[in-house]
């Protein structure tokens, strides 16, 4: 009976994650066609238009309908839209869709939002709403300059998820207003990580591409740099690299060197949180020696992580300039492991252990030594009991931690 429900279930969830197509990962898989919807009312000019091709052809939307409709006939071209998508037997990956018309003129949105929310088609994937409101109907300066704007930050960062695109481009929006109050301001209800570029945002190359953009952009920083954090977060293969989409693999130690280099950070604490798999060994944890049955039954004494309890030294006297721990080309260095080495690091769809305690840890006291900090977390993720996604039965985790810092650390005096 036991095999039957847990089959039951497994299949259950794998039909779950087909038809809402999170898969479980954090990230939305956006597989078969992206299909747009551009509706602008009468007098907006065809530079915003020629500025959404560009917007378009960065995001991958093959399909894009465009249709100049007064503003009260959005409704009704939404409906159509929706009932072909249903009708379609293509598979739709995502829908975007662009309403263009003079501000004050679309007066209820949320309307046409919930319109498509109503496509079987779309059920579970991510629709995208962009409203560009202009000052007058032949005023089309500032929503193409908006597009441009949105459409060159696509080509310079495929890889970049789209709240972070979205994110950049509010900034530079706040930075060329120069006082202006006007400020864009998005809604989002996503449940997972939406990347719509032709790199995939989990591939090797794309992390390394960001460590030396951020390596870069320290260094040309005017203010000086205190602290530098980065938090890694990917699919690990048997011997602890970082595995991409692709297959393609690369050791997190190499990653770690690459911000040693940096000039600003010299001599700065540089902190490295991985979340990904060291290997493939699921811990079940050690008990207690054997106990007599009342005993145990009094005080049951807890499962404890095989790798828990341990402290390592390694102090090198050779002068090697190798990259080991602890060598002066890798000082200032802590990185805390969300596994053991070989070992599996667990999350599931509500995140993982590790970073939540972590949050949890550090705002109940922002200003503790870090490292106590971080031993407390490791105490509080090796008393959880994990129920791995192949397994039935409970798992034990433990953190690693190393540190080559010189002085004490702490991030809020």
């Amino acid at each position: 009976m036991a095999f039957l429900v847990s089959g039951t279930l497994w299949a259950s969830a794998q039909l779950a994650d087909a038809w809402d197509s999170l898969g479980r990962k954090g990230k939305y898989s956006v597989q078969g066609s992206r299909v747009a919807l551009v509706l602008s009312s009468p007098g907006v000019s065809a530079t915003a238009a020629a500025a959404l091709d560009g917007v378009s052809q960065a995001l991958g939307f093959e399909t894009c309908e465009k249709r100049v409709v007064p503003v009260q006939s959005f409704l009704e071209e939404l409906r159509v839209f929706r009932e072909q998508l249903d009708v379609r037997r293509a598979a739709v990956g995502c829908a975007l869709v662009v309403l263009m018309a003079p501000s004050g003129q679309l007066r209820q949105p949320q309307l046409l939002v919930k319109e498509l929310s109503h496509c079987g088609a779309l059920q579970g994937r991510p629709k995208i709403f962009l409203l560009l409101l202009s000052s007058g109907l032949k005023s089309a300066r500032e929503p193409a300059a908006f597009l441009a704007a949105l459409g060159e930050i696509c080509s310079q960062h495929p890889h970049w998820s789209l709240l972070q695109l979205l994110t950049e481009l509010f900034c530079r929006v706040a930075e060329e207003a120069a006082g202006n109050t006007h400020c864009p301001v998005f809604r989002t209800s996503l449940r997972g990580s939406l990347c719509l570029g032709a790199m995939d945002p989990w591939r090797p190359e794309a992390f390394w591409e960001e460590l030396v953009q951020f390596r870069e952009k320290l260094d040309t920083h005017k203010e000086p740099v205190s602290c530098a954090l980065v938090a890694l977060m990917a699919h690990g293969g048997p011997q602890g690299q970082l595995l991409g989409a692709d297959g393609r693999e690369v050791q997190p130690e190499l990653l770690v060197g690459e911000l040693s280099c940096c000039r600003a950070l010299r001599g700065c604490p540089k902190i490295f949180l991985l979340q990904a798999c060291r290997g493939e060994n699921r811990d079940p944890g050690v008990g207690p020696r054997a106990l007599p049955w009342y005993w145990r039954w009094l005080r049951a004494p807890p499962v404890l992580p095989t790798h828990a309890d341990v402290l390592q030294v390694h102090a090198d006297f050779s002068g090697s300039s190798s990259s080991t721990p602890g060598s002066s080309g890798q000082a200032d260095i802590l990185t805390v492991y969300a596994a053991a080495e070989g070992c599996v690091a667990y999350r599931d769809e509500k995140g993982s252990d590790f970073v939540q305690t972590l949050v949890e840890v550090i705002r109940a006291n922002a200003g503790g030594d870090l490292l106590e900090l971080l031993t407390e977390v490791n105490r509080r993720v090796c008393e959880l009991d994990v129920l791995g996604p192949d397994s039935e039965e409970l798992r034990k985790a433990c953190l690693e931690i190393r540190s080559s810092l010189r002085r004490g650390l702490r991030l809020k005096d």
